[in-house]
């Protein structure tokens, strides 16, 4: 299962090349600040593509978005003053009597304050990293799907909760960020066919096992992170399922990756499953299903390209 992708979220790109229409709506919904609340978990590209926004609605996101980070910023420097003390007395304890709870407490202090500073370095840096653009579940992406025969750009959890489901099922079915193509019409019958949705992929990762790999890295664990490229390089149009979904906690739109056997590639190293890009010429056609013929979706699902992956490991 994709577990982790690099994601396009370069605004302008998807609105010029797909005839899309950004749903500052739903953008400002998601990003409106709450002090009270946890801010929204979204990739830095995301955050940062309202940059140099034109109309008073995108201005207002760019205000909100700063207004979690100076929260933010707030709360790891404080974070960071608590790990340089605990590490300053772990210090003094490994000196005096080096016993391995001192030892443990000077590691966790050092991890946190390396945690913490690398968060606050990405909450101050305005240069474009590759990492910046790379979601994994539960965190917030932007889907393109129709509404009134247009297409538009919503931006969506990568975790899907379904309707009729719990909110308590986010923790008890983790892996609800993939809708397997042998489920469509079982666990997903309230999706498929009915809201579906791609995400405009550059790459994405997959945990394999590490052996067989030819690779360089001289870990042990049994399995190791890669990340997979389109050859040449091109964006992926990831066929999604998605929800809308109200209860007590509030308003919450997720989507899912559809899933099926991995290409040659993905297969090649050991890996079970894959997404299933779809053709741009399919684009409409997903984007509008008609709940009454399934089997034009599948048909869909089955006309992929032929797409030849290039892997590395993962930094």
């Amino acid at each position: 299962m994709c577990y982790s992708a690099q994601i396009r979220a370069d605004y302008a790109k998807l609105v010029r090349h797909y005839g899309a229409t950004m749903s500052l709506e739903e953008f400002s919904r998601l990003y409106t600040f709450d002090p009270a609340k946890k801010r929204p978990k979204t990739p830095k590209a995301m955050d940062d593509g309202f940059r140099g926004a034109r109309t008073d609605a995108g201005r207002d996101i760019v205000a909100m978005i700063q207004q979690w980070h100076a929260q933010e910023q707030t709360g790891l420097e404080a974070e960071l003053q608590r790990q340089h003390e605990r590490r300053t007395v772990a210090q003094a304890a490994v000196a005096s009597k080096p016993t391995q709870k001192a030892r443990n407490e000077l590691r966790i202090a050092g991890n946190r304050i390396e945690r913490a500073q690398s968060r606050l370095d990405d909450l101050q840096r305005s240069q474009q990293l590759p990492r910046d653009n790379r979601i994994f579940p539960g965190m917030y992406a932007p889907v393109l799907v129709a509404e009134d025969g247009r297409r538009m750009i919503k931006p969506m959890r990568y975790q899907c909760r379904l309707p009729d489901k719990p909110a308590r099922n986010d923790v008890l079915y983790p892996g609800t960020y993939n809708a397997r193509r042998d489920s469509l019409e079982g666990y997903w019958r309230g999706a498929f066919g009915h809201r579906h949705g791609v995400v405009v992929v550059q790459s994405f990762y997959e945990h394999v096992p590490r052996k067989g790999l030819p690779l360089q890295s001289a870990d042990d664990e049994s399995e190791v992170v890669l990340e997979f490229q389109p050859r040449p390089r091109r964006d992926l149009l990831v066929a999604c399922l998605w929800a809308e979904w109200e209860g007590p906690e509030g308003r919450l739109l997720s989507f899912a990756a559809v899933t099926d056997e991995p290409p040659r590639d993905v297969a090649a190293t050991g890996h079970d499953r894959g997404i299933v890009p779809i053709r741009e010429a399919h684009l409409d056609a997903w984007l509008n299903p008609d709940p009454t013929d399934l089997a034009a979706q599948y048909r869909i699902l089955d006309d992929r390209e032929d797409i030849e992956y290039a892997w590395s490991e993962a930094a």
